[in-house]
């Protein structure tokens, strides 16, 4: 009996030698798996990158349109998407903010739940902003052709029937090198109907509770759009569009909705921004994406 016991002991003891692993094995298997881990990495980088792209942008901003189209038709009011970037007064340089598409619904009703506006439209209450790659931003690109027409007719002849047509490309730089100017580029919305189609519609953003810049309203929660003193002080990501003046600099203010948009790199705009040339340098050669007013897709020119 004794003996039939040391034998299952040793047994045992040799069995738990053999299930363990050796260092050198244990080496070999790190090995293995960091050169599988090196052969995914630039694969993993391309999928990063693959979001960085204008493909990849494009089909963030279909997902957000087609999402739009949804709101519209089940509550029945116009809805879209604003891109607009979230400004910083201690570093406004546009081409470093970082830009967002807010879900965005008409909301005509008094406040302190509505905006108080015929054409005014809030956030979408429960749908956090989406934010677009670091490295690319959307524009509109009527600022260099027919939105800014208003503001040099007394001193250029511009075309009735072409607004922006008449002006030349040093004249077109002009309406896009400053950073106001850049910044009005990127604010902008796309808005649907109730029925689905994509129309063009006048469009003022407030908060939720209607309030506009004036000293006789007090503080709003909205931490989407929000007055500038309350966005200064950390509630609210985004200025709402109450500001043509007094502070023109921040380029907000109302205007139709839009139908077109343009993709650009960052820094090849930098690059063409700082030597004056925004528009002849590297804006004029960007595809413009149209939007199927019936189907809200996205088109090429």
């Amino acid at each position: 009996m004794i003996r039939i016991i040391c034998g299952q002991r040793k047994d045992m003891k040799a069995k738990s030698r053999q299930s363990g692993i050796s260092l050198t094995e244990m080496t070999v298997v790190v090995a293995i798996v960091a050169i599988v881990a090196g052969f995914g990495l630039p694969a993993v980088r391309a999928l990063v990158k693959s979001f960085e792209t204008e493909g990849g942008t494009r089909t963030m901003i279909s997902s957000a349109m087609a999402s739009a189209r949804a709101i519209a038709a089940k509550e029945q009011r116009y809805a879209g998407i604003r891109f607009q970037q979230k400004y910083n007064p201690d570093d406004p340089d546009p081409l470093k903010a970082p830009q967002y598409m807010i879900f965005i619904i008409h909301d005509p009703a008094p406040g302190p739940h509505g905006t108080g506006l015929v054409h005014g439209f809030r956030a979408v209450e429960g749908l956090e902003p989406m934010k677009l790659p670091e490295t690319v931003g959307v524009m509109d690109l009527t600022i260099v052709t027919d939105r800014n027409v208003q503001r040099i007719e007394n001193t250029l002849e511009v075309s009735l029937d072409r607004p922006g047509a008449a002006l030349n490309d040093q004249q077109k730089d002009d309406l896009i090198n400053e950073d106001f100017e850049v910044r009005d580029t990127a604010t902008f919305s796309i808005i649907f109907s109730p029925s689905g189609r994509m129309v063009v519609h006048p469009v003022r953003v407030r908060n939720k509770h209607g309030q506009g810049d004036s000293p006789s309203y007090g503080p709003s929660d909205d931490d989407v759009f929000n007055k500038k003193a309350d966005v200064d002080m950390g509630v609210g990501m985004f200025y709402q569009d109450d500001y043509f003046d007094p502070y023109p600099d921040l380029a907000i203010g109302p205007e139709p909705s839009r139908n077109r948009f343009t993709i650009y790199d960052k820094e090849d705009l930098r690059r063409a921004y700082e030597g004056a040339a925004a528009w002849s340098k590297y804006l004029r050669g960007l595809e413009v994406f149209y939007i199927n007013p019936y189907t809200g897709t996205i088109i090429n020119r």
